[in-house]
């Protein structure tokens, strides 16, 4: 497996990147913020994560979506250190990323992740144009996810 960015057009990985957000509009809205990543064995795309900068220190996790066949192997995983390593190298000293209150499945892989919880974004999933439902619960708060990033020049003892 190999992560690349996308220089591109990015069109070609709207489906894949709805797989993770349920309003087309919302990810249209970031599709061309930061920057995209795709994870590929061969020629074949197995997910991707994009990045945003929310200020000179924190980068957000706007979306990171993998097909059925690539989930539970560590793709996941591997995109997510893949955009740590890049963005701690960039100077971020902080990733965030936010995910439903009824996504079960996000809320433990974030977690094993390293991000712990910093907040609730009350109320957030209420703006989409229909109800998100999960596990037999309703999406209605964005619960948001932090990790401290390793500061270069900082060995650990």
């Amino acid at each position: 497996m190999r992560i690349e960015e996308v220089t591109g057009p990015r069109e070609a990985y709207l489906d894949l990147l709805k797989l993770a957000d349920e309003g087309e509009a919302a990810v249209r809205n970031y599709l061309h913020d930061g920057r995209l990543f795709v994870a590929r064995s061969g020629d074949e795309v197995l997910g991707a994560a994009l990045y945003a900068p929310v200020d000179g220190e924190t980068v957000e996790l706007k979306n990171i979506a993998l097909y059925e066949d690539a989930r539970g192997k560590g793709t996941g995983r591997a995109l997510i250190e893949d955009g740590i390593a890049r963005h701690t190298e960039m100077g971020f000293t902080r990733m965030i990323v936010g995910t439903a209150n009824s996504s079960i499945g996000n809320l433990a892989f974030y977690q094993k992740c390293g991000f712990r919880v910093c907040g609730i974004r009350r109320d957030f999933f209420l703006s989409y144009p229909e109800p998100i439902w999960e596990n037999g619960i309703r999406a209605f708060d964005m619960v948001m996810f932090e990790r401290v990033l390793h500061e270069p020049g900082h060995g650990e003892e």
